[in-house]
């Protein structure tokens, strides 16, 4: 619509579904959802990797480090709520540290389905007794908002 249609009385359309989020990142909102979501899932995701790896007592000391970042991620995403430079500073640091500390657990995991009995050999058992195989990729995705959340357009 026309501004002089609008000056006349008419009122815009609505923006629903697909189109608001479009909008949304255009305009620079969608940062700002985006940090918050990143905190919320580093803390969700923290907690439930605490509840799995305590289940395996910890027996590496490795399986501290994604406990441990999920606090930082939580802070950096609600820091870049808030703050512009935070979201370009702290937010992609953490997010990049929560990104290889994933990759770093999925390799971990795959060794881990190595040395069970069998090996790769007996995949198909050891995948499920063994350490859960694609889980740390869920952290690399929370890692992933937040950098995706950092190089953004945030809103004036």
């Amino acid at each position: 619509m026309q501004a002089s249609e609008l000056r006349r009385g008419q009122r815009r359309q609505p923006v629903h579904g697909i189109d608001r989020m479009v909008r949304d990142i255009r305009t620079g909102h969608f940062e700002r959802s985006l940090s918050a979501l990143t905190a919320a899932g580093a803390l969700i995701t923290a907690a439930e990797i605490y509840f799995e790896h305590d289940s395996a007592s910890f027996g590496n000391k490795m399986m501290w480090i994604p406990v441990a970042l999920g606090p930082v991620g939580a802070a950096a995403g609600v820091a870049g709520c808030f703050s512009r430079r935070l979201a370009k500073t702290a937010l992609p640091v953490a997010s990049a540290a929560i990104v290889a500390n994933g990759l770093q657990g999925t390799y971990l995991h795959a060794r881990g389905i190595a040395q069970k009995p069998g090996g790769w050999s007996n995949a198909r058992y050891n995948i499920e007794m063994g350490p859960p195989l694609l889980a740390p990729l869920l952290v690399t995705m929370v890692g992933g908002m937040g950098l995706l959340a950092a190089i953004l357009r945030r809103e004036p």
